[in-house]
């Protein structure tokens, strides 16, 4: 009887501990989210952000830079920062255009923002800029648009440049996932902190990249089109991507242990560019990181060849 006594304390006690260390855990959670967003929303001030009123609607961009102009397509739960912050480093030799993409820090949508859409609003911000000709580099899920740009508007493309970048599939797939993103309910900046400490492994990304997409609210549209249009366009609408008629060079640069973009689709698909250079490095994960210089080097490299 006292053995039973003394069993149900320990159970009592487990379980009370159990559910503090949960409530501390979300109040901690709770008070980095507040922190968190109120740096972004000073670091997102911080940014020199024009607006493009076009024919749908508009579009938030940076346009920084003088030199080769770079349109910068960034990935799922990105926007003009994202896009400004991935080349920065380029804004001393070139001209960096980094537009939000549908749904994401101030854009709007056109249709129902399918890739093509958005290839049509790129074409349509060139024409606004009156920039003819432009080396476009789409980050992650950002490569479908990307693609799609290059595939639509050769005439305007003297490169495609793919940074752990969404891949063609070598055929058109019998199935495939409709939705390409993460649940709504995860689509806010305290679910996001909750979750953070798996973003390791299942990002391959450091828990602080939480910080990099807050405030997620501005993002959430954006994020839901990419998982229901985006990413699963070129499966989706496999005989549009014509990956075999691009004229354009293309450069990929890509990590081996991405476990995002997977580095096994960029083999399946390497064959169907026609005028391909490859570099991939054996780590660095989904942003390669650790590989500033050498990516630096590669841009260096295949602009001065294509300008």
């Amino acid at each position: 009887m006292k053995n039973k006594k003394n069993t149900g304390k320990k159970m009592k006690w487990l379980l009370y501990t159990l559910f503090m260390t949960i409530v501390l855990y979300s109040m901690i959670q709770g008070i980095r989210c507040t922190r968190g967003l109120r740096k972004a929303r000073e670091k997102l001030d911080s940014y020199e952000v024009k607006t493009a009123e076009l024919s749908y609607g508009s579009m938030a961009y940076i346009d920084k830079g003088e030199g080769e102009v770079i349109l910068s397509v960034h990935g799922i739960f990105g926007g003009y920062d994202q896009a400004y912050d991935n080349v920065q480093n380029r804004a001393c030799v070139n001209r960096l255009l980094a537009p939000s993409r549908f749904g994401y820090l101030g854009s709007d949508v056109k249709g129902e923002g399918t890739p093509g859409e958005q290839a049509a609003a790129f074409n349509e911000l060139l024409d606004r800029l009156e920039i003819d000709r432009v080396f476009v580099l789409g980050t992650s899920a950002g490569g479908t648009p990307a693609i799609r740009f290059a595939l639509d508007y050769p005439e305007r493309v003297k490169g495609l440049i793919l940074f752990c970048s969404a891949m063609p599939v070598p055929e058109k797939p019998e199935a495939f996932l409709e939705y390409q993103a993460p649940p709504e309910p995860l689509l806010s900046d305290y679910a996001m902190y909750l979750i953070s400490p798996l973003m390791p492994s299942l990002m391959g990304m450091s828990p602080s990249t939480v910080e990099a997409i807050q405030p997620i609210a501005e993002r959430k549209a954006g994020v839901i089109m990419d998982g229901k249009q985006t990413n699963p366009d070129m499966e989706r609408n496999f005989d549009q991507y014509p990956i075999e008629t691009l004229k354009v060079p293309v450069l990929i640069l890509h990590s081996e242990d991405d476990p995002i973009a997977s580095f096994e689709k960029v083999k399946n698909a390497q064959h169907r560019f026609a005028d391909l250079t490859l570099i991939s490095f054996p780590d660095g994960g989904h942003m390669m990181t650790g590989y500033a210089e050498e990516i630096d080097q590669a841009l260096n490299d295949f602009l001065s060849q294509h300008q």
